[in-house]
């Protein structure tokens, strides 16, 4: 078997699992495959019982800054749960996605649908981390099929 050939194997085992090279650009499907794997809903309306809260907060003299924590109750701890810029909400949103990675979980974004660069940026990363794990997964598939990976000269 030819590369090209073991890619385009490979290539429909990925689509297979909703990982295909052509649908990687589409930020939609993206967000759908991330939450998808994970059990994962997003919302951007607030409501008691989600899992994580990150929303965007000003302080008394007018200032923003971004709360990211685990309840909706207002019991916030400054030093861990608020951030003054928000490029450190990526980080936040990506640990809070493996934090629960037990099913049927909700997180709250207030800016879900600003197009807040972050939150793409966030979902992109995790994705990228699934590609890899449903790659190495779907090579694995089809060595059990008895197709093996050419070796390069």
């Amino acid at each position: 078997m030819t590369i090209k050939q073991y890619e385009e194997k490979l290539e429909e085992k990925m689509i297979s699992k909703g990982f295909g090279e052509k649908d990687s650009h589409d930020e939609e499907h993206i967000r759908k495959v991330v939450c998808k794997h994970f059990d994962l809903e997003l919302t951007d309306d607030w409501q008691r019982g989600c899992d994580h809260y990150i929303y965007e907060e000003s302080t008394a003299d007018g200032y923003t800054v971004y709360v990211s924590n685990q309840n909706g109750d207002g019991d916030i701890c400054v030093s861990d749960d608020v951030f003054y810029y928000d490029n450190d909400l990526a980080g936040e949103f990506k640990q809070a996605i493996y934090d629960y990675d037990h099913g049927d979980v909700k997180i709250y974004l207030s800016m879900l649908h600003d197009g807040e660069y972050w939150i793409d940026d966030a979902l992109r990363d995790v994705y990228l981390e699934l590609v890899e794990l449903y790659t190495d997964e779907c090579k694995d598939e089809l060595e059990d099929e008895g197709i093996e990976e050419p070796k390069l000269n």
